[in-house]
């Protein structure tokens, strides 16, 4: 399975290059495709914002896509991951902590261009 960023979504509704040849390629090797529920918030926020035709592309997007929820215990992992970082000098965003612990819950690959993800020990991150 492969967790999109908040980042893939915008490319790919924007028509990316890379965005859109990556997700051809998912798409035909019959990959399950997830977001977790805070980069579909970040997402979706800039889809209201402008809405009409904008809007309608990415709720269509989004309703490919199984939603990824953030649990207790999601939120704990997100928390040691981010002492972790913290304690090798490195510190990660909490909203990034959490996506990376909701990928990782799921033995997701997550599907993004930021490089901060890379950082968070024991999540697999796909740059595009």
């Amino acid at each position: 399975m492969r967790c999109l960023d908040s980042t893939f979504c915008i490319d790919h509704l924007r028509g990316d290059p890379g965005a859109e040849r990556r997700i051809r390629e998912l798409e035909c090797a019959g990959e399950r495709l997830a977001v977790a529920a805070p980069p579909l918030t970040e997402f979706l926020v800039g889809a209201h914002a402008p809405g009409g035709r904008r809007l309608a592309s990415a709720l269509e997007f989004v309703a490919q896509l199984e939603v990824l929820p953030v649990t207790g215990e999601i939120a704990m992992e997100a928390a040691r991951l981010g002492g972790e970082c913290d304690r090798n000098g490195g510190t990660i965003g909490n909203l990034d902590l959490v996506i990376g612990a909701t990928a990782k819950a799921h033995n997701a690959i997550l599907l993004s261009r930021d490089d901060d993800f890379s950082r968070i020990p024991g999540v697999a991150v796909e740059r595009y």
